[in-house]
């Protein structure tokens, strides 16, 4: 495969009869930009029910495979493959926000709702998730004038409302205090409980701690290129 265009396709997302559930899996996937590779013949998969990490030192790739893996970029070479009906959640580690955009924290939260919810439901969704993340008291603050830890807690609960097949966070703790860091860690094991792939980048140890699986990267490459 190495040097041959991108290809895509939907796969079942059942490996066997037993076993765990893959959602997406990556065939020697390699990203390429301006010459340089960030990805090299990467080879992995993420499985419903359980929390993959991504680690490695900075420059190793590991936000291009989660955004691999994500969807929202495409590999140079190799194949994503994804089941057709995955949802999924991504919460990048930076998002900025203008600070003309009329949005509170509470309308950000809910826009993660998806479409046929009633009314009665999104209420409920979105509260619940504004108490798991500590951010009740800032429900109608424009989501422009809250600190960085506090939009990314926001953009968690976004993610949380969807109740996604597969959550990916970048860096979700970096930046927030020990009891916040806390409840995103509970929130990651809570998420693998009910079945969804969760897969996050950290350099967190606390969240390596709970990880089901670890994938490392070096320079573009997992360990077992070497």
């Amino acid at each position: 495969m190495r040097g041959e265009a991108e290809v895509t396709e939907a796969v079942s997302s059942t490996d066997g009869a037993e076993g765990p559930v893959t959602v997406v899996r990556l065939r020697r996937v390699g990203v390429e930009f301006g010459g340089r590779m960030a990805l090299m013949d990467v080879s992995t998969h993420v499985d419903r029910g359980a929390v993959t990490v991504i680690t490695g030192p900075n420059g190793a790739g590991k936000s291009t495979l989660l955004e691999v893996i994500a969807g929202v970029r495409a590999p140079s070479r190799g194949a994503r493959e994804a089941a057709v009906t995955v949802v999924s959640a991504f919460v990048p580690q930076l998002v900025a926000v203008t600070p003309l955009l009329p949005v509170t924290v509470e309308e950000v939260i809910a826009l993660g709702i998806r479409r046929g919810v009633s009314r009665a439901r999104r209420t409920h969704l979105v509260d619940e998730a504004m108490r798991r993340l500590a951010i009740e008291s800032l429900a109608h603050t424009p989501i422009a004038d809250v600190s960085g830890g506090q939009r990314q807690r926001a953009l968690l609960a976004q993610a949380w409302v969807r109740r996604p097949d597969i959550m990916l966070l970048d860096e979700p703790t970096t930046g927030l205090d020990a009891a916040n860091a806390a409840r995103i860690r509970q929130i990651i094991r809570e998420e693998a409980r009910r079945g969804a792939a969760v897969v996050c980048v950290s350099h967190d140890p606390a969240v390596r701690a709970i990880a089901d699986r670890v994938i490392r990267l070096q320079d573009g490459r997992t360990p077992g290129d070497y």
